[in-house]
């Protein structure tokens, strides 16, 4: 794991930048990878079976997440720049997702369609879905750069546990597409366009923060309000309406684990 992380600050060469780009650019090439898992799993597509799984990857992300937004984004914010501005960053990040979350038209694989009663009519389904990645990822790539921000280890931190828990959301999102219309190619597209929203915003995050330093508690706690309003609101909430619930809990754990435990090793 070291020689990993050196060969990636090597890359990075202390670039905030360059961090962000590289390792929002792996997140979104373990999501595609993750996509094709859907190739090995299409025979053994169920509405129930998919049901389970997409509630233990939602469980996973959520633990990794919520662990993210505080040790590699609130606290050191917090250590470094106070409170106030981080507070206010992370405010300002759950209110924008809950906007975002109210005006576009976005379907949910439980609850099933959400936004204006106008939208439903006018967008097709692959789109609502579209929307529903970027709206579930966008967070993520803005933590990524506002961690980059802060220091190429924080941001290779990060990035990696992101991309970890990207790799079964990139199967989530391409399984139902490849079972139900058998095109592995709009499937992996799909996989792609959830990563590729990660990269869209970790560089301009990162670059915002790195030319003006007292932006970056603000775009820190932007992150970590973000990805704290997507777990309560959107994740959590999904992964207890299809009785999965004990394997989403323990999903949930071993994210939480696997970010502490990264967190631990890498810092």
């Amino acid at each position: 794991m070291e020689s990993i992380v050196v060969l990636l600050e090597e890359i990075s060469s202390n670039s905030p930048v360059v961090t962000a780009l590289v390792m929002s650019s792996i997140a979104m090439t373990l999501t595609t990878l993750g996509g094709l898992g859907a190739v090995l799993l299409k025979n053994k597509f169920t509405p129930e079976n998919f049901a389970k799984m997409l509630d233990l990857g939602l469980g996973f992300s959520s633990g990794v997440m919520l662990v993210a937004s505080f040790t590699s984004l609130l606290i050191p914010s917090i250590d470094s720049f106070g409170i106030a501005p981080t507070l206010l960053g992370f405010i300002l990040g759950a209110l924008t997702i809950h906007i975002v979350n109210n005006l576009i038209p976005h379907e949910h694989f439980v609850r099933g369609y959400e936004g204006p009663p106008s939208g439903l009519r006018k967008l097709k389904a692959a789109w609502l879905v579209a929307f529903a990645i970027i709206i579930h990822n966008f967070p993520e790539g803005i933590s990524i750069g506002a961690a980059s921000a802060y220091s190429t280890l924080n941001g290779i931190t990060i990035g990696l546990a992101i991309g970890i828990q990207d790799i079964p959301e990139g199967l989530a999102v391409s399984l139902p597409v490849y079972a139900s219309t058998g095109r592995l190619g709009w499937a992996l597209f799909l996989a792609w366009l959830s990563g590729l929203s990660e990269v869209v915003m970790a560089v301009p995050a990162a670059y915002l923060s790195a030319i003006s330093l007292p932006l970056l508690p603000y775009a820190m706690g932007f992150g970590a309000g973000a990805m704290v309003y997507v777990v309560s609101h959107e994740a959590i909430p999904e992964t207890h309406r299809s009785g999965h619930e004990d394997l989403a809990t323990l999903s949930f754990f071993l994210g939480f684990i696997t970010m502490l435990l990264l967190d631990s090793i890498l810092g």
